[in-house]
């Protein structure tokens, strides 16, 4: 069954409505160019319905101005009611039409809104698009006015529709509110490049193709059509093809539109199986570098859609050459085995649930990769922002992308749009090297035949380069995906009874953990997390395991710990590490990074009877422990104890914790409580040292941001987390003292103020304001003093609209 054909028999052509109808325009004389014109400034919202809002007329003075992405309500960081954030709001956005667009095609696209969006233009309905996480667009073409004002109003409504996926059920995730992605203009010619799908072949040759699936739309000229592609290495061009396209004559039995893209019928002088689609191949290309995780090598596609010679329009994706497979013996990445080791990601953050800008979705995935470690992410449970997505292409972190949902599945109409979110993650997210898998089953959801075999149907006939996947709960769930991808938060770990199968979620919510919590159980978490990644490395067919999770985030009250938080992850909800962090934060190579990590607070009595065990997390292959009393500088350091590894219980982990029990441990001094130092060593050689107090005084107040300089854009947003130490840098868990936070200069605090501190720590972000300039802030804490940071504001260029 070819792909038309499955979505005629199946009925879905929702999943395959991403191009837009092209009849309605007659025959004129064809136009060059594109631009993509953001509109994510100059927002007018209020959060409620307004009859006459979307009309052109409508006076929207009284409209609170926002920049774009949004949150349609700001909320606490946790012990709210999530129903605060269920209501119908309304955007409206005044432009004019872009000067150049006679004769073109002018569409409105949404990266994403919250959960149903209904549009107008100048007072004309343009429908609803029901979903919160992917992308949808409008056509406004028929509908702009020439000269003077248009009007685009969006009515978001972001209550939980049970005829939208996720929802039906319970979730075990918050999805708030709001515009809380990007949205911009689309200028295109009469016949346009829709999309484009670089796909290599034969990689490992040293020798790749490159195949690139040029896909048209729009009315065509009705000669001397070609296509021209281009790969690129920065400036410089690695290879290049062209060839010419016609128009299928008129009563030609091929020449009626594609039921699979909704596009005029085009062909080649080569035969095609799809006359919407052009594939150009780039045979034999020298000089191409893999895409690999310490080496993500990036290359640009450049596609030309040429008339009678001119450019009539061009449009870029980035792409990188890799070979990723799942295998009876793990996961190869360009023929070499690498065992997967990650977490889940939830794209929530305090205050402003998923409304955070670029800056902010790409700092998640450099924790991940460089703080955490970790060689692959899921996107649990929902395709995530495009910014996340490119980090991950730049520093080399492996994705499993999946559809929204979250253990139910809904009637007939609610399983269409859950099909059409396949679609269109694939559509949007399938150049991308870091994605390895596409999850196309409802998270942990029942078996259901027909459905599943539609999604997966479709995703293969979408992207025939990359295996599917299906995240279920349940060992005897019918396998209609390429891989077993399960989630299993028993321990022993079920052994893999499929030969290609991924862990995909484990420990969580079995055994959250908060920064407050005592040694005893942040013992137990870290060495619950090595156990699982101990098993998954005693056995090839384990591809490797995905964790339960990397950061803490918002749940409904029914879940989680009663205060809208589920403290599942390795980092709190602020991203600050847990000592979990520290394990996966060990498991790297030392060339990349030295770690020593304990996963304790050093306190005598902080578990129920006394400090017995001292988990310490490393990549050092040698452990030395030395005390020295009353914790005054001038006494001498006594050596207590010497450790390697325990490669008895984690005989298979390349860099197992490190256990003291201090039940053995010989001490000279059985009085007081003093400091405690640990030096690490590879080869003989000592390389780290970290050194922790026995005062239990809080001695340090410490600022840091994570960016020194935003874009003065309205929504250029950084973070900065609060520390309060002892004498030596270690985290003082139990302070909890209120900060207090004076802002000066163009920029918007994002957070409590005051901020009490949990676990020792906690975070604000500050968000640019459309003014360039200075932002200072000051963070004032009651005993330890103030920290001021600086950031710099640059200007930036105003919207052209």
């Amino acid at each position: 069954m070819d792909r038309r054909d499955f979505l005629r028999g199946t009925g879905t052509l929702l999943a395959a409505a991403t191009l837009p109808d092209v009849t309605a325009f007659a025959e004129e004389p064809p136009t060059y160019g594109r631009a993509i014109l953001p509109i994510n400034r100059n927002w007018r919202f209020h959060p409620a319905q307004v009859a006459g809002a979307e009309t052109q007329e409508f006076d929207d003075s009284s409209f609170e101005r926002v920049v774009l992405p949004h949150t349609n309500i700001s909320l606490p960081w946790h012990s709210f009611d999530d129903k605060d954030y269920e209501f119908i709001s309304i955007y409206r956005r005044r432009f004019n039409t872009p000067p150049g667009s006679a004769g073109k095609r002018i569409f409105v696209d949404f990266e994403g809104a919250m959960t149903a969006s209904t549009a107008w233009i100048n007072g004309v309905s343009l429908g609803e698009y029901k979903g919160g996480f992917t992308p949808f667009s409008f056509e406004l073409t028929p509908h702009l006015r020439r000269e003077g004002e248009n009007v685009l109003a969006v009515q978001v409504d972001s209550t939980e529709r049970s005829d939208i996926p996720p929802f039906g059920n319970e979730i075990d995730y918050l999805t708030f509110g709001g515009i809380y992605r990007e949205v911009s203009l689309r200028v295109v010619p009469s016949l346009y490049l829709d999309n484009i799908f670089a796909h290599p072949k034969n990689v490992l040759s040293g020798k790749p193709t490159l195949d690139v699936d040029c896909f048209l739309a729009g009315k065509s000229p009705r000669a001397d059509l070609s296509l021209e592609v281009e790969l690129l290495d920065g400036e410089r061009t690695l290879a290049k093809t062209s060839k010419s396209i016609r128009v299928l004559a008129a009563g030609d039995p091929n020449s009626a539109a594609d039921p699979f893209t909704s596009a005029p019928a085009y062909s080649s002088t080569e035969t095609v199986d799809d006359p919407a689609k052009q594939t150009l191949s780039l045979k034999e290309i020298d000089g191409v570098k893999l895409w690999d995780i310490a080496t993500p090598n990036l290359y640009t596609i450049r596609v030309r859609l040429l008339h009678a010679g001119k450019i009539m329009d061009e449009d870029t994706r980035r792409m990188g050459f890799r070979d990723a497979t799942f295998t009876d013996h793990g996961f190869s990445l360009n023929g070499r085995i690498i065992k997967l080791r990650g977490l889940d990601r939830h794209q929530t953050f305090p205050f402003v649930g998923q409304a955070m800008p670029a800056r902010v979705q790409r700092q998640d995935a450099k924790i991940l990769r460089h703080t955490l470690h970790c060689n692959i992410v899921r996107t649990s449970h929902y395709p995530q922002s495009r910014h996340f997505l490119d980090c991950c292409d730049e520093i080399g972190l492996l994705v499993l992308e999946e559809i929204p949902g979250w253990q139910h599945i809904g009637p007939e109409p609610w399983k269409l749009i859950a099909i059409d979110n396949v679609g269109r993650m694939v559509r949007r997210d399938w150049n991308h090297p870091s994605i390895i898998l596409w999850g196309v089953r409802i998270n942990e959801s029942p078996d259901d035949h027909s459905f599943y075999t539609r999604t997966n149907a479709l995703a293969h006939a979408l992207d025939t380069t990359r295996q599917t996947g299906g995240i279920r709960n349940f060992k005897e769930s019918e396998l209609l995906e390429d891989v077993f991808t399960i989630n299993d938060f028993g321990f022993p770990l079920r052994k893999p009874n499929h030969p290609l199968y991924l862990n995909t979620e484990f420990v969580g919510h079995t055994f959250p953990t908060k920064t407050t919590d005592d040694d005893e159980r942040q013992r137990e978490h870290t060495l619950r997390h090595a156990r699982i990644h101990n098993q998954l490395a005693s056995d090839p067919q384990y591809a490797g395991g995905i964790g339960w999770c990397a950061f803490d985030y918002n749940t409904h009250a029914n879940f989680g710990a009663g205060d809208r938080i589920c403290y599942h992850g390795v980092t709190d909800i602020f991203r600050e590490l847990k000592p979990a962090g520290g394990f996966y934060k060990s498991q790297c190579d030392p060339s990349e990074e030295i770690v020593l990590e304990p996963a304790f607070h050093w306190a005598n009595s902080d578990e129920s009877t006394n400090f017995t065990k001292a988990v310490v997390c490393s990549n050092c292959d040698h452990l030395k422990f030395y005390e020295r009393t009353d914790s005054a500088a001038t006494k001498p350091w006594d050596l207590i104890a010497e450790l390697d590894p325990d490669r008895g219980e984690f005989d298979h982990l390349k860099y197992p914790p490190f256990i003291l029990d201090r039940s053995q441990v010989k001490r000279t001094n059985r009085h007081g409580w003093g400091d405690l130092r640990i030096d690490g060593y590879l080869q003989g050689k000592q390389v780290v040292s970290k050194t922790l107090s026995g005062l239990g005084v809080d001695q340090k107040f410490v600022l840091l941001t994570d960016d020194t300089t935003l874009q003065a854009d309205g929504a250029d947003t950084t973070r900065v987390v609060m520390r309060v130490t002892d004498e030596f840098g270690a985290m003082r868990t139990y302070a909890n003292d209120p900060v207090v936070f004076k802002l000066e200069g163009p920029a918007t605090l994002i957070g409590d103020n005051p901020f009490a501190l949990i676990g020792g720590t906690g975070a604000v972000w500050l968000r640019a304001k459309e003014q360039a300039g200075t932002v200072r802030l000051t963070a004032t804490h009651p005993r330890l003093g103030s920290q001021t940071i600086d950031l710099n504001l640059t200007a930036v260029a105003a919207e052209p609209l």
